[in-house]
């Protein structure tokens, strides 16, 4: 990376844009010697439009707890220790759908492990266990929308 009193190397600028065009990325950044770029791609701009509110549904009845590994549960009454969202997304619970899901309920894990991905403005965010335990319940979906806050995982 060359870079002058006053001039930077566009050169470096430009291979960053191509690693991103060419990996689909939504943003890259590196940082070198205090030196630090974000290269970021312009999205289209997004049209707000009124929609009709859905008509009111029957509310459908509590699921179980979780009893096994790889259960899923919905949450309803999520105690406030549960992971949450960092963002408004959705999540992955693995890194592609042939890959297997970072955690299931069972799983030990440990502090700064990745639990699952938040996608936000088509990049990919993981969230991590804030504390070592076990995986007690998972409360999304794959694929499922988020919103900032939501309980994602208990762990204890």
């Amino acid at each position: 990376m060359s870079v002058s009193k006053n001039k930077l190397d566009t050169g470096l600028i430009r291979e960053l844009a191509a690693i991103l065009r060419e990996g689909d990325l939504g943003e890259i950044e590196i940082e070198h010697e205090g030196l630090k770029i974000r290269v970021a791609r312009g999205g289209p701009q997004v049209v707000h439009a009124a929609v009709a509110a859905p008509a009111p549904v029957a509310a459908a009845p509590a699921l179980p707890s979780p009893v096994g590994p790889g259960s899923v549960a919905v949450p309803s009454g999520a105690p406030d220790n549960a992971v949450k969202s960092p963002m408004v997304g959705t999540v992955y619970l693995s890194a592609d759908p042939q890959s297997k899901p970072y955690i299931n309920v069972g799983d030990k894990v440990k502090k700064g492990d990745t639990l699952m991905l938040v996608e936000a403005m088509k990049t990919f965010n993981p969230v991590e266990a804030d504390r070592a335990g076990t995986v007690k319940a998972i409360y999304v979906q794959n694929s499922q929308p988020v919103e900032y806050g939501e309980p994602l995982v208990l762990i204890e």
